[in-house]
């Protein structure tokens, strides 16, 4: 292998890993139009595992922003990141496959204003796959799969006893 050619792994590499930490930051700060930037014409995905939908950039951008009402604080961790390339079509080197573990926390809307606590109340874990796709835009996301592995929900506090 030429320099040149290891030089150009190591960039699509560093592109790639650009395109899942920018999916992460969208998701957490909101910003569905970023979002909708991260993925390729006909781009999909899929949160079924997860309780959620499967279907286009759009639709999933729609049902995330409503449903992440629910959390005003979310922060994703994405992280164990296995980048292959040629992986989705006929060893193409305009393709990607990444595998990646992810721990999840969030906070829950919190009814009652004086209640500043910040430590997360609801956290979830398991494995992304994103299919991404080399464009004259960059790398974009053809595809990307959630498979949740375990959830924890807050613990229900002991009903009072009234005598």
């Amino acid at each position: 292998m030429t320099q040149r050619v290891e030089l150009a792994i190591v960039m699509d590499r560093l592109a790639v890993d650009e395109v899942i930490t920018e999916y992460a930051v969208a998701v957490d700060d909101g910003d569905w139009e970023a979002y909708r930037k991260l993925f390729a014409p006909g781009g999909r995905a899929d949160y079924r595992s997860a309780g959620g939908i499967e279907g286009d950039a759009g639709e999933i951008a729609g049902w995330l922003a409503e449903s992440m009402r629910l959390f005003p604080m979310r922060q994703h961790l994405i992280v164990n990141r296995r980048i292959r390339f040629g992986a989705l079509d006929q060893n193409s080197d305009d393709t990607a496959r990444v595998q990646a573990d992810y721990v999840n926390p969030m906070r829950f809307t919190s009814e009652d204003a004086s209640d500043a606590a910040t430590a997360p109340d609801f956290v979830c874990g398991g494995r992304y796959t994103f299919g991404l796709l080399r464009t004259y835009d960059g790398w974009r996301l053809t595809e990307v799969v959630v498979e949740e592995k375990w959830r924890r929900l807050p613990e229900r506090r002991p009903e009072a006893v009234v005598n």
